[in-house]
């Protein structure tokens, strides 16, 4: 599949300039763009706090979840599909180190590989993570999923599948059915988010053909809702 790639700022540069951008948003809207495949042409996201839990929301112009990456039968080379939602969100509200990049959630297909936590199995669905990216040029997409560097042990949350990258694999309730994507998180597992700015993606990744760092690598961005990654998003409480 071919997917136009990002343009506009970094993630970096978006989430120092969050706090001003958009400061009065809730939702974010996005005009339908024909040139995306429907399943990833997001026309609205938002997080919401209701009833205990946060709610990730985003609606898409038709068949969410529907278009899946081909199977190859190997690791190395293979890809992603992801819904993501950047956040501004430190690294240490989700399990991980302070200060280590953007902390997006993430759902995910990929038919070649498992990393659910425990050893469990997830290849066949759709599924949750948190992820920590950060910038890098090799990456068609200028992103990855922070690498760990070999011999260090840091701060990882109890759910990490064991990869070496910054990426965790949480059991929340997903969802998606016609033109929706949407995750409920227990806001006590992760009660920073009410006073989080967020944005919308839609991306393909690419798992690195040598299994070098970058290991994970944003290959393709199709759609950011903001158009520019500036965070505008506000989490609310729900009705």
């Amino acid at each position: 599949m071919r997917i136009r790639k990002m343009r506009g700022p970094g993630l970096a540069t978006a989430a120092l300039v969050c706090a001003t951008a958009g400061a009065a948003a809730h939702e974010i809207a996005a005009p339908s763009d024909p040139a995306v495949m429907a399943p990833f042409d997001i026309v609205e996201t938002r997080i919401v706090t209701d009833h205990g839990h946060a709610i990730f929301r985003t609606r898409v112009r038709a068949d969410a979840g529907k278009a899946t990456p081909q199977a190859t039968g190997t690791f190395a080379g293979s890809e992603v599909y992801g819904y993501v939602w950047p956040t501004t969100l430190n690294s240490w509200d989700v399990g991980f180190e302070r200060d280590q990049g953007i902390v997006a959630l993430a759902v995910t297909f990929h038919p070649d590989f498992d990393d659910a936590a425990y050893g469990g199995k997830n290849r066949d669905r759709w599924h949750p993570h948190w992820v920590v990216l950060a910038e890098d040029a090799a990456c068609g997409g200028g992103l990855k999923v922070q690498d760990i560097p070999a011999g260090t042990t840091p701060r990882l949350p109890e759910t990490w599948p064991g990869a070496p990258i910054l990426i965790d694999s949480p059991e929340y309730k997903t969802e998606l059915a016609a033109d929706i994507v949407e995750v409920h998180i227990p806001l006590e597992e992760i009660g920073a988010i009410a006073s989080a700015s967020f944005d919308g993606v839609t991306a393909g990744l690419r798992v690195d053909a040598n299994l070098h760092a970058p290991l994970l690598c944003v290959a393709d961005v199709l759609k950011v809702a903001s158009g520019d990654l500036s965070l505008p998003g506000k989490v609310v409480p729900g009705n």
